[in-house]
């Protein structure tokens, strides 16, 4: 059962500790999206499914280096795969990830400081 906390700002439930087990499959798919190539995957496939060659082209890698991103993706349960054709089609397999990804990007775009020519007269 939860505790309460007095906090200089107000009484706040103390939040109980999660599972290790939950905890550290967490962590890993932070891990996993740490990878600046793999968090723009993520970020382009939430946009909708694309094959590996796409995505190669849009991030200027060569497709043998996305591969090995999108696998390591797969095997964190990230994404999956679905063949069309000669193709394979990668798609989100975690949309709550989603979620997190665009959160976080749109606290950092918020947060960084204007532009020189960005910034209004007075």
């Amino acid at each position: 059962m939860a505790q309460l906390l007095q906090l200089s700002w107000g009484v706040v439930d103390e939040p109980e500790l999660l599972d290790p087990e939950l905890l550290a499959d967490a962590a890993a798919a932070f891990g996993i999206l740490s990878a600046t190539s793999r968090l723009q995957i993520v970020w382009l496939l939430a946009a909708g499914p694309r094959d590996v060659g796409t995505l190669a082209t849009a991030l200027g890698q060569p497709v043998a280096a996305v591969s090995q991103h999108l696998a390591k993706l797969k095997l964190a349960g990230l994404v999956r795969a679905r063949r069309d054709g000669r193709h394979q089609i990668y798609v989100i397999d975690d949309p709550g990830v989603v979620e997190v990804v665009r959160a976080v990007v749109a606290s950092r775009t918020a947060r960084r400081p204007e532009a020189p020519g960005e910034r209004g007269t007075a």
